[in-house]
């Protein structure tokens, strides 16, 4: 039963994502080429955006209005949530929050990593919520498909990369908003709740008075999970029953955080007029997510050592599991979340063997296994730069990659790229772990303390946001530690892949022969896989023994 349910989500995921791939490459693909009703919501795109959407963009453009856009998202975001108290729709009351954690909630939500320092049915109005924070999960997913979307023209050929206040709308009014609406009404027909009442104060069969938080759930929840945001609406996230309330939602969720990271992948072959060479990408991470799940569900198998010896450890570990999930869909989801920087739980993730904990952080490390909507991919392009350029040397012919020359230039902005990740993932857990800005708020001594501030950086550098909740996480260094980590690695790994296929794109097309590396077959599959494992484990296998690999060997 266990093997049966690890493998329907991903495989009704992948179902559903090549449908939904090709109506993404519809949605942002230009209006002229998109039949008459499209040209009618790309006039109404237009009208919005004013002078700055109609010109078409360089990658320096591009990525100019990318980050002038999301600055101003940032400022608008910080500015609601420091005045919520002032606001309206915040019936329970909300006082105002400490600026270091306005600050790093902001750039949480700004890089959609989702990061949260606070539980948000005792810190966040309704206004907070959903203008605040609902809104950037819509804006920060549509960033993604849109840089995406970029990349690809840039590959298919053209100098020109688009419009990013053009894509920015047809991602999120074409793409995102429909399915939000979509699930959002599955859920509350599952039983999610979805309204702007206050809490409920009610009297428990003892007598005792309770107060049950409630909101706008269902829309939240909707977006979280579509757009890899995994922002909570209440602090235990999706263990919470109001957010997840049965199996059928457990489901439906699953399937939605996958969904469209797979078609993204489509919808970048078909943009770039390159499916086959799409599949052999989807092929790749549709691997490295099966086997990532086997692992997972394996390693959680066996008790945790608090239980050894009792009657429960035949069922598995149970400790910081919903009993009405069970000891299985705990490891699949947590392996989802982290393989698509979601970082939604509906489980403790403190709580995992220690092996199952190393799956979530390879997950995060790789950042490849589809990722996050949109960036997902745009990492894998990294790998697959760097895997071309090997193999070109190895065997002494100039690198291509879809007919381009790969030269220095290109290496530079993908190493560069590629290194900024395990930098600030290993420099922020050293300084942590080394002062007392990490090991005084550190609740777990030994290599699970370690694992609990190793896990915290690579949450945030891979824009992730779980965390494993035995760390005392909300104080000034945190804040702005982490804060600053989310933004660096949401916009460096944006930045210069544009820059790279910029560059692509104005050199001249080179002519196919006998010794091209073709890019559509199962050995440009087995560089791409051979790039991803080898140079993620030379990263991150030393911080790896000494976390989660020390206190397995402890346990045992």
């Amino acid at each position: 039963m266990s093997l049966i349910f690890t493998a329907l989500i991903p495989g009704l995921a992948a179902l559903l994502a090549w449908p939904l791939g090709r109506a993404m490459t519809w949605a942002m693909a230009p209006g002229e080429k998109a039949g008459p009703w499209r040209q009618g919501a790309e006039r109404l795109f237009e009208k919005i955006a004013g002078p700055a959407g109609v010109p078409m963009q360089t990658w320096k453009g591009y990525t100019l209005s990318l980050i002038f856009f999301n600055a101003v998202m940032f400022i608008v975001g910080f500015m609601l949530l420091a005045l919520q108290q002032l606001l309206p729709l915040n019936p329970d009351g909300k006082g105002p929050l400490a600026p270091s954690l306005i600050f790093n909630t902001v750039a949480s939500f700004v890089t959609n990593t989702n990061l949260q320092h606070y539980s948000g049915e005792v810190s966040m109005s309704y206004l907070s919520q959903l203008l605040g924070l609902m809104w950037l999960q819509f804006v920060s997913a549509a960033t993604g498909i849109a840089a995406l979307s970029a990349l690809a023209r840039g590959l298919a050929g053209s100098t020109l990369l688009g419009n990013f206040y053009r894509d920015l709308m047809r991602a999120a009014f074409l793409v995102l908003l429909p399915l939000a609406a979509v699930e959002a009404v599955v859920l509350v027909l599952g039983g999610v709740p979805m309204t702007f009442q206050g809490a409920a104060v009610v009297k428990t069969l003892e007598g005792a008075v309770q107060t049950i938080a409630r909101g706008p759930v269902a829309a939240f929840v909707a977006i979280k999970q579509l757009g890899t945001n995994g922002g909570g609406f209440f602090g235990p996230n999706s263990a919470h029953p109001f957010e997840n309330p049965s199996f059928f939602t457990n489901l439906v969720e699953c399937v939605s955080i996958l969904l469209i990271p797979m078609a993204s992948v489509w919808m970048f072959g078909r943009i770039a007029g390159r499916l086959r060479h799409a599949a052999v990408i989807f092929a790749v991470m549709g691997l490295l997510l099966i086997a990532s799940l086997g692992l997972a569900v394996h390693f959680e198998s066996a008790p945790a050592a608090a239980l050894a010896g009792l009657p429960v450890q035949a069922a598995g570990n149970l400790e910081g599991k919903e009993l009405r999930f069970g000891p299985v869909a705990a490891p699949v989801w947590g392996t989802l979340t982290t393989a698509t920087s979601n970082g939604s739980t509906n489980s403790m993730l403190d709580s995992f063997n220690p092996l199952t904990g190393l799956i979530a952080l390879i997950g995060m490390w790789l950042n490849v296994t589809f990722g996050g909507v949109g960036v997902g991919l745009i990492n894998m392009f990294l790998f697959i730069i760097v895997g071309v350029f090997i193999c070109g040397m190895m065997v002494g012919r100039t690198p291509e990659y879809l007919n381009r020359k790969v030269e220095t230039r290109e290496m530079k902005f993908a190493l560069l790229a590629l290194l900024a990740h395990p930098l600030l993932i290993l420099s922020g857990t050293a300084l942590f772990a080394a002062t007392a800005w990490g090991a005084a708020t550190v609740h777990n001594t030994g290599p699970h303390g370690f694992s609990e501030i190793l896990y915290e950086f690579t949450s945030a550098a891979a824009n992730n946001g779980s965390d494993l909740a035995g760390l005392g996480n909300n104080t000034v260094p945190w804040n702005v530690a982490t804060g600053m980590v989310m933004l660096l690695a949401r916009f460096v790994p944006i930045i210069f892949p544009l820059a790279i296929a910029g560059s692509l794109a104005a050199k001249k097309p080179a002519p196919e022969t006998v010794g091209t590396l073709r890019t559509d077959t199962l050995l440009f599959g087995v560089v791409i896989l051979g790039s991803v494992v080898l140079i993620g484990a030379l990263l991150f296998l030393p911080a790896a023994v000494l976390g989660p690999i020390a206190e397995q060997l402890s346990v045992r």
